[in-house]
């Protein structure tokens, strides 16, 4: 039942998307607006064709260009972020050469950036931030690499030096005033309707050594996921020192959140995070409904 399972989802997945191909390159031509909107209307389609169950709380800022920080746990992780809101990704050079992934990463808008070469990250800056000046979310996943969704990796800074960004020579540029930063915190809770155990969580999350299509192949076969997503308040960009201030506030909110959504803890229960390299602090819940930095 697993293999017919996997083998009728990646067949409606390339029947999906193969001929929208075409239709998203032409937005990218003649419709900015289209192109950003198209793919969260196909990543919807593909969360229902694999059977993945979103439950939100909380909304990304429609109305304002979002710098958006999440965790990561799987290659999984385009489609739902995608399925949430029209967005674009930071992703390493290294995607740009996977077959057929690479051309559906373009087609996104997906910034690319060579963590080989210090020089990139200015420039990657800068392309960030002209994608923000024209109203854009552009997701960051601050731990550079994925993770086995039993945890929140130490986040990584480099590409938070959006945080001070620097002018395009001859184009427009955001105003970090006009930017907000708000985080997103992913768990994948369920799978068939029974809660996934620390033990068969790595099933869904994709780190270390894995090979990508033998991965893909057995997640599909193993059936339907649940998927808890939570929501940061928006945060004024120009409210962070530096960029080391927003890496160290948000990898805090995601990893409380992280933490609560893994045990279920009531909103109102203070709770004791264990941060990397550093003692563990007991974190209380904000009395507001929205999360808060600390």
């Amino acid at each position: 039942m697993g293999t017919f399972r996997a083998a009728s989802i990646l067949t409606g997945f390339f029947a999906l998307t193969v001929p929208l191909m075409p239709v998203q390159a032409l937005l990218l031509k003649v419709s900015p607006k289209g192109a950003r909107r198209f793919p969260h209307w196909y990543h919807r389609q593909v969360c229902k064709l694999f059977g993945i169950r979103l439950n939100i709380e909380g909304s990304v800022v429609q109305d304002r260009p979002v710098l958006l920080v999440s965790n990561h746990t799987s290659w999984l992780d385009i489609t739902v972020l995608s399925a949430v809101a029209p967005l674009s990704f930071v992703a390493k050079k290294d995607v740009a050469r996977w077959p057929f992934v690479s051309s559906l990463a373009r087609l996104q808008r997906t910034v690319f950036v060579d963590r080989e070469r210090r020089s990139a990250v200015g420039e990657t800056t800068n392309e960030i931030m002209a994608r923000l000046a024209t109203g854009d979310t552009v997701v960051l996943f601050a731990e550079g690499t994925s993770s086995d969704g039993n945890r929140v990796l130490p986040f990584k800074t480099s590409l938070f030096a959006a945080a001070k960004p620097t002018a395009k020579p001859g184009g427009e540029q955001a105003r970090a005033s006009d930017v907000v930063v708000q985080t997103l915190s992913l768990v994948y809770t369920r799978l068939h309707g029974v809660p996934l155990n620390r033990s068969a969580r790595p099933l869904v999350g994709w780190f270390g050594d894995m090979e990508m299509q033998s991965h893909a192949w057995e997640l599909l076969k193993a059936g339907p996921l649940d998927v808890q997503i939570r929501i940061g308040a928006p945060i004024s960009l120009d409210a962070f020192a530096d960029r080391k201030d927003l890496a160290r506030r948000s990898e805090n909110e995601i990893r409380e959140n992280v933490v609560r959504i893994l045990r279920n803890y009531p909103a109102d229960l203070p709770i004791t995070v264990a941060v990397p390299a550093a003692e563990a602090r007991t974190v209380p819940r904000p009395a507001s409904s929205g999360a808060l930095f600390r």
